[in-house]
Parts: structure tokens; sequence; C-alpha cells
């Protein structure tokens, strides 16, 4: 008997007919003899529909006040999941944030986890009884209910998994688990059975939509096994146990026992993911001084604006530079705002931007112990005519950007250069 933690996001939830499907995988889990406690999303949608009536009702809006509005999305999910198991004849109940107790810090619609009271769940999990958790919420410093930030619910059931010492968090989502690359760019993608936790917080920090940034920062940090499987199977298909998605877990166990494989020397690359979500920024005839870079980014950084590559290209005759940076597509126009305002201040003569540009990453623990990958992928790209306007680097992952009418063009050509092509899928 293993004790799971089982999370289904909106579009598994998205009606009464699917939570009823996702009542009957959870049926089947516990009828294999697991504890089971299941952390829900608000239908798809819905959460949309919430802060909209937010924004009607008050566009300056109190953030404690908005995380009321919110958070109540996941609640009526989880109440509706309870409901449907209860007719299919299983001991449920609901759980929100504030009988867990699930305490976070006072930033509301943004907040971070402290810690989970797990006695009281633990004890009704071992008695039979299925616990049904909305995801996103918390309670705060304050006793306020407080939620954290869009996508939360995958932080929240890797959070509960954490505390709860659960042997693994099975992730349900509308697709069957992580990809060497989005198939809907290249029909010859292939699943992957597992993969670390770096090339899985990698491909999330780079365009990879399949699972929240946080949720793999906390899994990683926690010893987390976290699972991503499809909820949209047929009621006669095996069960998680015996139909896994991509297993996420540390390099060391990767390593060693039943998950080590034969090729874990060879496969270089894991996957390739595009990110469209990119703007770039040039700053000319920046002078070329100490704390002059520092007048550029120390603002933005003041703003929360987060600035992904930054190039600086060799300094002129004058004694002046240029210098190149993205920031998220969204964050753009505030960034324009703030650079031109101070643009006495930081000295430079001209701001150029460009919002048609994309991110194109390959990741891999291979990088490692492998020289070239860099060097294929200019290689690859300059063979078919597509210029590369900046670069970053991390141990296993290179970013290159580039024109976005391009991109499905480069992952496709980069997919193939690095062996990952499978069978077609389509």
């Amino acid at each position: 008997m293993a004790r799971i933690v089982m999370k289904f996001g909106g579009t598994s939830v998205a009606d009464t007919d699917r939570i009823r499907r996702v009542a009957g995988i959870v049926q089947r889990q516990q009828a294999a003899g697991h504890e089971v406690a299941v952390v829900v999303s608000a239908m798809a949608g819905e959460t949309d529909r919430l802060v909209n009536f937010c924004r009607e009702a008050n566009p300056l809006y109190d953030p404690s006040e908005y995380d009321v509005v919110v958070s109540s999305g996941e609640q009526v999910t989880a109440g509706l999941l309870a409901l449907t198991l209860h007719a299919m004849g299983c001991k449920a109940r609901s759980w929100l944030g504030w009988q867990l107790p699930f305490r976070t810090d006072d930033a509301h619609s943004k907040a971070r986890i402290d810690q989970i009271g797990t006695d009281a769940v633990l004890a009704s999990m071992a008695a039979g009884e299925i616990a049904v958790i909305p995801g996103f919420q918390g309670i705060s410093e304050e006793n306020r209910v407080a939620t954290l930030g869009r996508g939360g619910s995958d932080t929240s059931a890797v959070a509960v998994a954490a505390a709860v010492k659960a042997d693994r968090c099975d992730i349900y989502t509308d697709v069957d688990g992580v990809y060497t690359t989005d198939p809907r760019i290249v029909s010859r993608a292939r699943k992957l059975g597992r993969v670390t936790y770096e090339e899985m917080l990698e491909l999330a920090s780079v365009g990879s939509k399949v699972l929240q940034t946080r949720s793999v920062s906390l899994a990683m940090k926690e010893g987390v096994r976290v699972q991503v499987l499809s909820s949209f199977v047929d009621e006669n298909s095996p069960s998680a146990d015996d139909l896994p998605g991509t297993l996420i877990v540390s390099d060391a166990e990767l390593g060693t026992g039943e998950l080590q494989g034969s090729d874990m020397e060879s496969q270089l690359i894991t996957g390739i993911a595009a990110d469209k979500n990119e703007a770039k920024i040039t700053l000319t005839r920046l002078a070329d001084k100490p704390g002059a870079v520092a007048a550029v980014f120390e603002p933005l950084a003041e703003a929360n604006i987060n600035v992904d590559m930054i190039i600086q290209n060799v300094a002129k005759d004058k004694g002046e530079t240029d210098v190149t940076f993205t920031v998220p597509q969204s964050d753009l126009p505030r960034a324009i705002a703030m650079l031109e305002g101070k643009q006495e201040e930081i000295g430079f003569y001209r701001l150029i931007s460009d919002d048609r540009v994309a991110k194109i990453s390959v990741v891999g623990v291979g990088m490692r112990s492998h020289a070239g990958v860099a060097a294929t992928m200019f290689s690859t790209l300059a063979e078919r005519a597509i210029n590369v306007l900046a670069i970053s680097t991390s141990e296993i992952k290179v970013s290159v950007l580039i024109n976005a009418d391009e991109t499905e063009l480069a992952v496709r050509v980069l997919h193939t250069a690095y062996g990952l092509d499978g069978a077609d899928q389509g």
C-alpha cells in the first residue's frame, strides 16, 4: 500500500461529467489499497471569470479581498468531487485551507507556503477516507484566505505530498506526460519515461507548460517524486501504477535501481522548448563605464520586471556600448515607460524594442559531460538561415533568441539534429 497525492487541473474538472471521470480514477486508486489525497483546481475558465468580477468591482482591488473571491473556484470543485465520490460509495471529505491548516505568509495573491498541518488529515486517510483539498489557497498569518498565484494548485499538491510524506504525487492534466518537445509542432516528438528535477525545472522555465516552475522547484527541494499523467483515459484503462506517464525524480534516483536506463550516458538532450512570451529591448550608445549597466537593471528589478537574456556589445571607440536584453512580453510596455522616463539619468541614446521574438532552448543533463551542444545548435540554425539575436546558457541548458516567425522551423530542425525524433505520432 502506498500513500498517493493526486492533483487534477482545470480541464480535468471542467464540468460535472469530467468530475465524475476524475472520481472514477480516484476510486480505482483507493480500491487498489492506497491512502489517497486529492488536490483540485477550479473548473477551466472559472478563475478568469472570478478575476474579471474583481476588476469590475474595483480596478484597484484589495489583494486580501481578491483572494477571498478567486479562491472560491477551487472550493466549489473540492465539494463537488467529494459529493460525487459519496455517490459512488466512497468515504470522502473536503478540507479547506484553514481546516488543515495550510499556512502561508501574508503576500496576498502570491503567497508562499510556510507549513501544512497534517495530523487530522492523516488520521482521516488512515481510516479509509479520501481527502479532497482545494489547491491554490491557504491561510495567512493574519488568518485571512491567501492564494499562491496563478498555477498554484500544482504547488499545493507537491506541498501536500511533502507534508504527508507521500510515496508519489500524480499530476493529472490534459497531456499524458512530458514530451521531447510540443507534439503540435513536431509530430515525431517522444514521450519521456523519466526526467530529472533539474531538467524539468529548466523546461518549465523556458516555455514547457506541463508543470508550473514553482511546483518543480518545491518537489526538488523536498524530494517529492512527481508523475505527470492524463486524466482523459477510458474507464477500463490501467491505473497510474500500471500505466505511468512521465516520472520526475532526482538525478541520483534516475541513475540507480529500476529507473536506470541503458542509454543514460548517450542521452545528450532531454527536450526542446519554445517560448513566444519574450520581448527584446536594446539601449544604444550607453556609456561604457562602471555602474552604467546597473543603472539600467536596478529600476527594472525594483518594479519586479524579470530580465532574462542580456548581451553587452563590444565597446565602441567613443567609450559607448549597446545593451540588449529580454523581458516578458506582458511587461514590455512598463519596461519601456520606465526606461524612457529615466533616459537622461541612465544616459542611453535610443531605445529599440521588438515583441516578435521567441526563445528556443535545448535542455539535458547530458550537457555536463558532452562537448559540442551549442555548436550543433548554432550550425543547425545557420543551415536554415535562422539568425540568432541573443544567447544564454546554464549548466544543462542553451537558449537562443530568434525571430518569432521561425519558431516552429527552429524546433523541428533542432529536434532532428539532436536525434530526438521517434515514431510518427500522427
